[in-house]
C-alpha cells in the first residue's frame, strides 16, 4: 500500500486530503499539533475534524509533530521510507495579522518548518511528489497599483487589461510590502521551486487565492468566508477592514484544489510554480458575499466598517489558473461561489 504523508492533517486543505487519498487507496500519516488553536483561540481548533478522521478512515493515522523539530519531523519520514510516494504540505501559521505579533513563531513554522519538511523528504524518499500550499501573499501589495476601478459593490479591473481574466505568475514578488506571513511564504515558496530545480525532486508550488470550504475552522483573522458566514448564522457581530467593503477575493473549495493536487502527483513537475484559486468562475467581493450569505440564512449581519484595512492586504485579487488548465487540461472546476457559501451555511447551521 502506497503512503502519503499530509502536514497540517486535520486542517481545511489537509482534511481534504486526507479523505481524498485515503479513497484512493493510500495509507495516509498525518503530521498536526492543532497550533491552529494556538494561533487563534478555542474556537478555531482542528481537533474534531481530527476525531473525525480518525474514527472513520481506517488507514490514517496521525503523528503529533511540530514541523520546527527537524529530528521529530525525520523520525516520521524514516518510519516510511521509500514507501512515501507522496507529501502533501499544507501546515502552516496563515494569517498575516498574527504574524506581526510573533515573527519568530511564524518564520519557524512557515519557512523553517517547510525545509525540515523538504529535507525529510530528500533523505528518504527523494523520488516521492512533494506538493505545497503557498500563498498569493508572495506578491505582496503589488496586485493594489493595478488601474482598479470602483463599481457599486466591488473593485474591478478594465476587461481590456492584461490581468482581467486574473494575476498570472508573472507578476513580480520583489519590491513591494508582503506582511510579515507573506515573506515567510515567500522563503518556502522558493525553497520548495529550489529542492525541485537544484536536486530534481518531483516538487509543485501551489499559489492560493482564498481557500475555503465548510470544513474550515473559521476565525476573524484568517478563513474569510468561514468566519464571515459564521457570524450571520450566529448573529455575531462582523467588521469589515477598510476599502468600503469592495475588496475582491477569489474563492477556491477545498475539493476543487486538492483535486488539482492529484492531477498534479498523476504527473508531476520539477519545482513548478501555479497560481490556485477560484479565477473568474467563483469569486466575490465582501459586500457581495454579505448579501449572499444573508439571502440563504433570512438574518442581517451586524457589520461595523473600520476605514483602515489590514496592512498589505489586497483590494483585489482573482488568480489566472491558465497555466495550471493548460499543463493538466482534464481539470476543472466543481464549485461556484454560491456552491461554496450554500456548504458553509449549511455546515455552520448544523453545529447550531
Amino acid at each position: 500500500m502506497p503512503v502519503a504523508i499530509v502536514t497540517g492533517s486535520a486542517g481545511l486543505i489537509g482534511s481534504e486530503s486526507v479523505k481524498a487519498l485515503h479513497e484512493r487507496g493510500y495509507r495516509v500519516v498525518g503530521i498536526d499539533n492543532d497550533m491552529r488553536a494556538y494561533f487563534f483561540g478555542a474556537e478555531a481548533s482542528t481537533a474534531r475534524t481530527e476525531q473525525k478522521l480518525s474514527e472513520s478512515l481506517k488507514n490514517y493515522s496521525r503523528h503529533e509533530v511540530d514541523i520546527r523539530d527537524a529530528q521529530a519531523v525525520n523520525n516520521v519520514f524514516t518510519d516510511y521510507s521509500s514507501d512515501i510516494s507522496l507529501v502533501i504540505h499544507t501546515a502552516a501559521q496563515p494569517s498575516h495579522d498574527w504574524a506581526a505579533k510573533e515573527p519568530f513563531t511564524d518564520f519557524g513554522v512557515n519557512a523553517n518548518g517547510t525545509l525540515n519538511i523538504l529535507e525529510a523528504t530528500r533523505l528518504n524518499c527523494p523520488e516521492a511528489t512533494f506538493i505545497f500550499t503557498s500563498t498569493n501573499k508572495v506578491y505582496g501589495d503589488t496586485p493594489n497599483n493595478l488601474p482598479l476601478v470602483e463599481q457599486e459593490s466591488r473593485w474591478e479591473i478594465e476587461k481590456a487589461h492584461p490581468y482581467f481574466v486574473g494575476i498570472d505568475e508573472s507578476m513580480s514578488i520583489d519590491q513591494t510590502k508582503h506582511s510579515i506571513f507573506g515573506a515567510s511564504k515567500v522563503a518556502a515558496d522558493v525553497m520548495v521551486q529550489e529542492y525541485g530545480r537544484y536536486f530534481g525532486m518531483k516538487t509543485g508550488v501551489f499559489r492560493g487565492g482564498c481557500l475555503t470550504g465548510p470544513s474550515h475552522a473559521g476565525a476573524e483573522l484568517h478563513g474569510f468566508l468561514a468566519y464571515l458566514m459564521k457570524c450571520i448564522v450566529e448573529k455575531r457581530p462582523y467588521r469589515i477592514f477598510g476599502y468600503k467593503g469592495k475588496q475582491v477575493r477569489d474563492n477556491i473549495h477545498s475539493n476543487d484544489l486538492v483535486s488539482a493536487f492529484l492531477h498534479f502527483h498523476d504527473n508531476p513537475q520539477s519545482g513548478e510554480v501555479y497560481n490556485i484559486g477560484g479565477g473568474r468562475h467563483s469569486n466575490c467581493s465582501m459586500l457581495e458575499a454579505i448579501r449572499l450569505g444573508e439571502e440563504m440564512s433570512g438574518n442581517r449581519l451586524d457589520s461595523s466598517y473600520i476605514e483602515d484595512n489590514r496592512v498589505g492586504d489586497h483590494i483585489w485579487y482573482v488568480s489566472d489558473v491558465s497555466k495550471f488548465q493548460r499543463h493538466y487540461p482534464d481539470w476543472s472546476y466543481h464549485y461556484s461561489i454560491e456552491d461554496i457559501l450554500q456548504e458553509i451555511y449549511e455546515s455552520c447551521v448544523g453545529s447550531l
